[in-house]
């Protein structure tokens, strides 16, 4: 099954046929004279055809094409990848995809060492068909010939910087294009009364999944529950709010008291307080790297769909900033990102050497960086046994499932309503 690459070493990616691989400096003066593979679709006529997680699903199931499609067959069609790949039984073929994963970009599933490119082993190649994305982290170089055939293949590229956090994506040209659902797009980001519909739903959504964490840790032995009435009450004003700027606020205010929990529920010796630009301690540098991950994982995933990233409606669009991105991230970093930073850090997976610290910023070596992705690529591939469709979907395709439901309800199909975690 197709799978996203994580890629930490420096050096150059290159391609030759079907196949990519990571060329660092122990391998540079045995591989530098071979010429790099032209990339015309019409030079491979008989190539493998790219099929990513649950691409041929979602392919037979445009709503764009047929509206008549009620959500349940949508949501069982979009689920046939997931339920072949990703069953209750498939824990083991998921681990060992995912240790392949880093083996190919030198990192063992145990190592999380910074290995020098001089005595590491060469990485095995990457055959392309077994690419879902690609994440740089690490000083890479690449040339026009490689993306021009990453677009040929739909293969997203999302850069780092070198603190870890995220800088960009390169995307291949739209092929799920739709102006009729552009207009509609459009249309309800513009008119007031249909903004605000989708941006409440988000938001209760987002409280819902925010509220069960703290229900599970207070039924723990957690002392959380003022926190959980405190954010009961503000949730309240959801329903009342009549502008997106009001529901910003409410949605700030949710969510600063949700964090005031974390101190309890990491057993932290000061009280938690989020500070973004630039992060200060581990805590927060651990939410920053992660919602960086969760933002390029939604926007791989409206990719998929016909959707405008830039067009949004809880948050403000923007110049330079898929801010649609920004709104399905917050119906799921409840589910994906806390549960990681909760594992990560009440398991004592991370350390102070996972961290460097200057004047008043904070970011997380590569060492830990290479915990988290895994933590997160390992939370991605999960599966839930779906209650409609009876079939197990994994996260990634939970993402991809919330921005179909928006497609829905753009087109008039079916009123949206956010996930709600049950499981």
């Amino acid at each position: 099954m197709p799978r996203s690459y994580y890629l930490f070493r420096n050096g150059r990616l290159r391609r030759k046929h079907n196949t990519l691989y990571l060329e660092t400096e122990l391998l540079q003066e045995e591989t530098s004279s071979e010429p790099e593979e032209q990339t015309d679709e019409t030079e491979h006529p008989n190539t493998i055809s790219f099929q990513k997680d649950e691409e041929s699903a979602f392919a037979s199931i445009d709503p764009i094409a047929n509206e008549t499609l009620t959500i349940e067959q949508t949501l069982a069609a979009e689920s046939v990848g997931d339920s072949e790949s990703n069953n209750p039984n498939s824990s083991e073929s998921e681990s060992d995809n995912l240790s392949k994963t880093f083996e190919n970009i030198g990192v063992s599933k145990s190592d999380t060492s910074c290995e020098s490119p001089k005595t590491a082993e060469k990485p095995r190649p990457i055959p392309i068909e077994d690419v879902n994305e690609i994440y740089l982290f690490g000083e890479i170089t690449l040339n026009t010939k490689l993306l021009n055939f990453l677009a040929q293949k739909g293969i997203p590229v999302h850069v780092f910087n070198y603190h870890g956090y995220y800088s960009g994506s390169y995307y291949p040209r739209e092929t799920n294009v739709s102006g009729y659902l552009l207009v509609k797009q459009v249309e309800h980001y513009t008119e007031t009364a249909k903004r605000l519909t989708i941006a409440k739903e988000i938001e209760r959504g987002s409280f819902h999944n925010l509220n069960r964490n703290l229900l599970y840790y207070r039924n723990r032995g957690k002392a959380v529950q003022d926190a959980i009435e405190m954010m009961n009450e503000e949730a309240k004003k959801i329903e009342t709010a009549d502008s997106i700027t009001e529901l910003m606020g409410v949605e700030g205010r949710i969510r600063e008291i949700y964090y005031r929990a974390f101190s309890e529920i990491l057993k932290l010796e000061e009280p938690f307080k989020r500070v973004k630009r630039p992060p200060d301690n581990m805590l927060n540098a651990l939410i920053s790297f992660c919602n960086s991950l969760l933002y390029s994982t939604v926007l791989a995933q409206i990719y998929r769909t016909p959707l405008n990233p830039t067009i949004s409606f809880l948050h403000e669009p923007s110049t330079r900033r898929f801010s649609l991105a920004l709104d399905i991230a917050e119906i799921f970093k409840p589910l994906i990102v806390d549960k990681i930073i909760f594992k990560l850090i009440n398991k004592q997976m991370l350390n102070e050497n996972d961290l460097m610290e200057e004047v008043g910023f904070a970011y997380l070596r590569e060492s830990g960086r290479k915990i988290v992705v895994r933590e997160f690529e390992e939370k991605l591939s999960t599966t839930i046994m779906h209650r409609r469709m009876g079939r197990n979907v994994s996260y990634r395709g939970f993402i991809r499932l919330e921005c179909y439901k928006i497609v829905r309800h753009l087109l008039g199909i079916e009123d949206y309503k956010a996930l709600r975690a049950w499981w």
